[in-house]
């Protein structure tokens, strides 16, 4: 597999408005789409937690850095004018489960006025052409079997953060049908698509209640980190693997808008959806002797699923995209992003350098599928 990003230089001078880039996930896609040579704006809220990678990687040097929240609507179509962008990647959001239960109205106005405030800003300015809207695999209506979810399975949510997510897909189905589809004349000028991507990790992550960050936190302080949920399964996955199926995504959206319009899957092959208590192990082995674990049991904890699987074969068919990086090789860089920043590297060179690594492995990647299709 590889994105068109890297092969015919699409990016080069391309206008991306970027919400959510001083987030962990939207900080890494910014740092990519600045080395792709994109001229990207950022519409976002403050760093969402101290330390930030957006402030330690100087994420905002690269391109228009606008402090904004997407609950206002006047403010992010002010900063979509301005900007004229071609691409939309729609990352602002409120992200984390726990935390949807103790604000469960800020998470619906982020995660779902929010998104309708960025597409309707969207389809009135006429520059743009590819619109993504970054959700959440936890939007299905999870029954917690065995079976991975697809894109045509049914959307809810038990808890707000999920709940609010589907809500938002149900928004981008909407406002694609009602604003987005072909018009009288049979033109469709602008492609909309939802990405639904799996339990993301990478270095950079100081979120609460996230497993990679509160291990990386314990390691950090020299204590055991306590996991809650050892057996909770869930479908793990490098932070650039998502955002290559989103690159690759937005490309396609840009040239065939109709085909590639509607929700897609970015998750992990199936034998990296895996255990906490598995993840746990790899990771504070790939730390060192000096990390570790305890499993404690949280009384009273809300409510989390238990398993969830994601079905990613449309994207791997119709994109051409695939995971790049196996589980426990995802957790070795993590765990060199980490040690290079406590030995005082800088945390730019750091995350360009795993970019520059991914594409070429994502080179690799192509030639090897590439080879196979002709023996």
């Amino acid at each position: 597999m590889i994105p068109v990003t890297t092969q015919t230089g699409f990016w080069q001078g391309r206008r991306v408005f970027l919400t959510g880039h001083t987030g962990f996930k939207g900080s890494w896609l910014a740092l990519w789409l600045q080395r792709l040579g994109a001229e990207v704006t950022g519409y976002a809220l403050a760093a969402p937690t101290q330390p930030s990678l957006f402030e330690e990687a100087g994420v905002a040097h690269g391109l228009a850095h606008i402090v904004g929240d997407v609950r206002d609507a006047g403010a992010v179509l002010a900063a979509m004018q301005r900007a004229r962008p071609e691409v939309v990647f729609h990352l602002a959001a409120q992200s984390l489960v726990r935390h949807s239960y103790a604000e469960p109205v800020e998470t619906y106005a982020t995660n779902v006025m929010g998104t309708v405030h960025v597409l309707d800003a969207a389809r009135r300015i006429d520059c743009v052409r590819a619109v993504v809207n970054v959700t959440t695999d936890k939007c299905y209506e999870n029954l917690e079997t065995e079976r991975a979810y697809r894109e045509s399975d049914a959307l809810g949510g038990r808890d707000p953060y999920s709940n609010s997510k589907a809500c938002s897909e149900l928004v981008t189905q909407a406002y694609h049908q009602s604003f987005f589809a072909a018009g009288a004349d049979g033109v469709m000028r602008a492609g909309l698509a939802s990405a639904r991507a799996g339990n993301v990790i990478g270095g950079g992550d100081w979120a609460a209640d996230r497993l990679v960050p509160d291990l990386l936190r314990a390691f950090d302080q020299g204590v055991p980190a306590i996991v809650r949920r050892p057996k909770a399964v869930r479908p793990w996955q490098h932070v650039l693997e998502p955002l290559a199926g989103y690159l690759a995504l937005a490309e396609r959206l840009y040239a065939q808008p109709r085909h590639y319009s509607g929700p897609w899957n970015f998750g992990p092959r199936a034998d990296d959806m895996r255990p906490v208590d598995a993840i746990a192990a790899a990771l504070t082995s790939a730390l060192g002797e000096h990390a570790s674990f305890v499993v404690q049991a949280e009384a009273g904890a809300p409510h989390e699923a238990g398993l969830l699987l994601l079905d990613a074969a449309k994207a791997r068919r119709e994109l051409v995209w695939d995971s790049a990086l196996e589980l426990e090789e995802a957790l070795r860089w993590i765990a060199e992003w980490h040690q290079g920043r406590r030995a005082g590297r800088d945390v730019r060179e750091i995350t360009l350098e795993q970019i520059g690594r991914y594409e070429a492995r994502l080179g690799r990647t192509a030639a090897h599928a590439a080879a196979s299709a002709v023996e």
